[in-house]
């Protein structure tokens, strides 16, 4: 392979599956000017994008089967996860057409001005870089509010899913071929030329490195930048827990899309009265899951991404182990040898300063923390990097609401797990990123907010800024 192509692997037998050209600078810029014409007239008629919108949102549904096999392909999720991303695309896309022009209605305030309004008006031409793990839905959870604003859009989906992206172009072009929704195809480089290129802001989802790195170059160009930098999300169960719903939350908080999620329950935090019995259901569970193709409707647990993601996970696991005295309940070793596929993995005994409750792990492995109080509880959720999601168990309401205001996150769940929503704002703190997706506040991030003031006579009495 030549510098200037892309190979993508299924992950499920390791064959070459597609091959991409890398775009160069005066691709990508010729792409950026395309949007910015496109910006012009689509930020003219908020009935228009929302019209376009649902036609988007159609497309998508007739389209789901093929949409998802494609994703499958690229990346190894479960074809009836896949299905359902699809799906969930479609319901936003729906979601910000419905309400979008609503949420960025003139506010009209009372100042020593006749007249006082707030206006939102967009940016422009939003350079977003993205993700592969859901590689439509974290393109949509962006895009739509985005759009809906009247922004345009050049996205550069991650190298590993280029066909998803490419995908998502083509039901965009088929609609309004202005140029609202276009991708650019490449590794990191192309990512750094995105930032480069004329584009008014930027958005980003991937790792905490990356991110920063990604903030940085915007910051040199003095644009507006969103960060989604995913998460170690904890999972508390306090001792008047359900233990038989909790039990079967924790299979689907930390297997779902084969464990490689931002907001999968990562670190699980028990309370010693009732932890024989949670790790003794969620391993059981946990056990029963069917690992295999994930093109087969009864699979539960595909293959993790690529070669490297497999070797991390199976590293860290034995590190566990060796080094840190953690012990393996369930699983622990590679299924098969061909494809990257690793069991259900439960480790208990392990300890807050291990690398695998510091890190954030992507793939089927939970590592299990038993605490005393509730105290306790909260201060080992707290103590991480990370502040995305958590979920708490209790039955207790006013317990929950307590521990749930006390969790250092942007997210937190009571007796569920987390899952994004589009109504409402979606995003973390610490090293999670900053920012929001999603809701009328995921609108407002690429939105110009202006005042305007209209006076009857010029006011003499400011003497300051």
């Amino acid at each position: 392979m030549g510098s200037n192509r892309i190979l993508t692997i299924n992950p499920a037998s390791e064959e070459v599956i597609g091959e991409h050209d890398t775009m160069s600078m005066d691709e990508v810029i010729a792409r950026v000017k395309k949007a910015k014409e496109a910006f012009q007239l689509w930020r003219r008629d908020a009935h228009r994008r929302a019209s376009v919108l649902y036609e988007i949102a159609s497309i998508l549904r007739k389209e789901k089967e093929h949409l998802a096999r494609v994703a499958t392909m690229e990346m190894g999720k479960t074809i009836r996860e896949a299905r359902a991303e699809v799906e969930k695309c479609a319901w936003t896309i729906e979601y910000f057409a419905d309400n979008g022009e609503h949420f960025i209605d003139d506010e009209v305030t009372v100042t020593d001005a006749r007249k006082t309004f707030i206006a939102f008006e967009p940016l422009g031409v939003i350079g977003s870089i993205m993700p592969w793990n859901f590689p439509y839905w974290q393109s949509i959870r962006f895009a739509a509010p985005a759009l809906m604003a009247g922004n345009t859009i050049v996205m550069k989906p991650s190298s590993i899913t280029p066909q998803c992206g490419k995908e998502l172009e083509r039901i965009f072009s088929s609609v309004d071929n202005l140029g609202i929704f276009s991708v650019v195809i490449g590794d990191g480089r192309v990512g750094e030329m995105l930032i480069d290129s004329p584009v008014d802001a930027v958005t980003f989802t991937g790792s905490v490195e990356v991110g920063a790195k990604v903030a940085s170059r915007a910051a040199m160009h003095v644009k507006k930048c969103v960060l989604e930098l995913g998460g170690s999300d904890p999972f508390i169960v306090l001792d008047d827990a359900d233990v038989e719903k909790a039990s079967s939350a924790a299979v689907k908080g930390r297997f779902i899309n084969n464990g490689q999620s931002c907001i999968a329950s990562k670190r699980f935090i028990v309370m010693r009265s009732v932890a024989k019995e949670f790790i003794e259901a969620f391993a059981r569970k946990a056990e029963r899951m069917k690992v295999g193709d994930p093109m087969h409707e009864d699979t539960e647990l595909g293959p993790l991404v690529n070669k490297h993601a497999l070797e991390y996970i199976d590293g860290i696991v034995k590190e566990t182990v060796k080094e840190g005295g953690g012990e393996v309940l369930i699983g622990g070793e590679r299924i098969g040898s061909k494809g990257y596929y690793y069991a259900p993995t439960i480790l208990t005994n392990v300890k807050e300063r291990m690398r695998i409750v510091r890190e954030e792990v992507f793939g089927p492995v939970a590592p299990i923390m038993v605490v005393d109080d509730e105290k306790e509880a909260i201060r080992l959720a707290n103590d991480s990097e990370f502040g995305l999601g958590a979920s708490v168990w209790t039955t207790d309401l006013d317990r929950a609401e307590r521990v749930a205001r006390a969790i250092e996150a942007g997210l937190v769940t009571v007796n569920n797990v987390v899952v994004s929503d589009p109504r409402v704002p979606f995003g973390g703190v610490k090293k999670s990123g900053f920012g929001r997706e999603l809701s009328r506040y995921g609108m407002l991030e690429f939105m110009n907010i202006k005042t305007v003031r209209f006076y009857d006579q010029l006011i003499h009495y400011h003497h300051v800024e």
